[in-house]
């Protein structure tokens, strides 16, 4: 299989998809807690952001990539799917924000090394072809820190990946992600020269049940049991990471 041909490419090239990306991911009071709750995480990992440099690698429809600029970034916004990325941009005229979108891809971003001051990227290690080599890219491009997500092999969505990857194989649109272990993670970091200087985890029980049940308020209290019992620190997910580069 081509790269070209991989689902992560092929089912963000649909225009029909990117215009029911954002429902489908983040409406409802669960999508927007997952929404909310990433964003004021991402602009803790990055603050200050007034006139920060940031460039948002697989940014879809652009929701990171508008909440950063509004809060006074300087944000560049990468995409390898055109569609997706005629939606970000609509959206962040509606927004009154300030973006640069370029189309691209996160095995070869087409910058110099260290040329923004931080790099975000949400929703895509987990899916892109070779995540290694995508990780090291964000790496080679940022100057200071690195923003990303992930899956986490410890958790209930470990469960939900192995039934995807069956699927997969009898449905090739059905999106087959990965998930990942801590060490992993840090190993490649590390070769890049970061350090995993923070983290954030969301949710132990699985987001579809949490989706299901479709109240933030037993949502919160749930989990909020689950993180006073210790259980976040084991098996939630998905996780935020912030990583700095080594002196």
């Amino acid at each position: 299989m081509s790269q070209a041909d991989h689902y992560s490419y092929k089912v963000y090239a649909d225009p029909a998809m990117a215009e029911r990306f954002d429902g489908m991911r983040f409406s409802g009071p669960i999508g927007r807690l997952i929404a909310d709750t990433q964003e004021a995480q991402i602009a803790g990992f990055l603050a200050p952001t007034e006139g920060l440099r940031v460039l948002d690698v697989g940014t879809g429809t652009g929701r990171a990539a508008i909440a950063l600029a509004r809060r006074g970034a300087i944000v560049t916004g990468v995409d390898a799917s055109a569609e997706m990325l005629d939606v970000a941009e609509r959206r962040a005229r509606e927004a009154g924000a300030s973006v640069t979108f370029v189309r691209g891809d996160a095995h070869g971003l087409n910058f110099p090394d260290r040329s923004f001051d931080a790099v975000v990227c949400l929703r895509v290690l987990m899916h892109t072809p070779d995540w290694r080599a995508s990780l090291r890219e964000l790496c080679r491009v940022a100057d200071h820190r690195v923003v990303f997500d992930y899956p986490a092999l410890s958790s209930a969505a470990a469960i939900q990946a192995v039934t995807r990857r069956a699927a997969h194989v009898f449905r090739p649109s059905v999106e087959a992600y990965r998930v990942f272990s801590a060490s992993s993670i840090a190993r490649v970091l590390r070769d890049a020269g970061f350090e995993v200087r923070g983290e954030h985890r969301q949710f132990v029980l699985p987001i579809a049940l949490h989706k299901r049940v479709n109240s933030e308020a037993w949502t919160r209290r749930v989990e909020g049991l689950m993180e006073r019992a210790g259980l976040m620190g084991l098996f939630g997910s998905p996780v935020t990471v912030v990583a700095a580069r080594c002196a």
